[in-house]
């Protein structure tokens, strides 16, 4: 049964431990707007210790993932307000972005439709990406003046070689879902009609891991790329130690798996976890 935010720009199913969270504002392309920003923390807040959640898909309602910010509502609205309604949107918006960064279910952006500037933020914030082949990308800002602020300029440095996304920024030119996966701002791109069931494979692939061990690893990810070698070396040392404190059973029951019972192999699937403590 379908779940609304407070306000109701926010709609969500879980359904076999699969949260299917949707932007709805779909007559302005799922627009974020200050009232959305909310409603996404709030939703964020709602499902990421739910016993039956073990996955979040993020997804916008109709036919746009989402056009990025809502240019009345969230700039020219908030800033009539003055810099402290600045600043609180502000605030808002990048502060669900981060806790998606850091979530402790792993998340996958599911990009239906149009993906705009702002929507970057989001669309980097999950862990995996994947794209309708006729959804379209891109950084307008260039195109009235201004620049992909909100750490899209940074996303797109982070997700894509050096000419590719300086290219991307100054043309504002848009992108399909498959040039988006061959540039590596997606994962894969798929048919429309297709892309919900690749994404729940890839789901359900995900809840047979250690979710302990996924935690640590998407954080890793994230914190290795701006360390030095030594200094990651370092971190995921005491990130492993960190793991092993909260669940040594689970690291246990799969080595046992591997190298006494001889039923399962690492590079061929997860380990049994309904064994784990029997």
């Amino acid at each position: 049964m379908t779940e609304y935010s407070s306000n109701g720009t926010v709609a969500y199913d879980v359904e076999d431990r699969i949260a299917w969270v949707r932007f709805n504002r779909p007559d302005k392309r799922n627009c974020m707007s200050p009232t959305l920003n909310q409603d996404m923390m709030e939703v964020l807040h709602l499902l990421e210790y739910r016993d039956d959640v073990g996955v979040l898909v993020l997804s916008g309602e109709g036919t746009a993932f989402s056009a990025g910010m809502d240019l009345k509502e969230y700039f020219r609205e908030t800033e009539a307000k003055g810099l402290g309604a600045t600043r609180q949107a502000q605030r808002e918006s990048y502060g669900w972005w981060r806790r998606l960064r850091w979530y402790q279910k792993p998340t996958i952006a599911m990009v239906n439709g149009w993906c705009f500037g702002g929507a970057y933020g989001p669309l980097f914030a999950c862990d995996l990406a994947f794209a309708a082949d006729d959804a379209q990308f891109g950084l307008s800002e260039i195109n009235w003046g201004i620049l992909p602020g909100g750490g899209a300029t940074k996303i797109a440095v982070e997700l894509l070689p050096f000419r590719k996304a300086m290219y991307h920024a100054i043309m504002g030119e848009n992108v399909d879902g498959k040039t988006a996966a061959d540039w590596g701002l997606v994962n894969e791109s798929h048919p429309l009609d297709a892309l919900k069931d690749r994404v729940t494979e890839v789901a359900n692939v995900l809840l047979k891991k250690n979710p302990v061990a996924l935690k640590a690893t998407k954080d890793a990810i994230r914190r290795v790329s701006v360390l030095s070698y030594d200094d990651a070396e370092d971190y995921l040392i005491r990130a492993q130690e960190a793991a092993n404190s909260y669940d040594n059973d689970g690291r246990k029951e799969g080595i046992k798996q591997f190298i006494d019972d001889k039923t399962y192999k690492p590079g061929l699937g997860a380990y049994d976890k309904s064994k784990q403590g029997a």
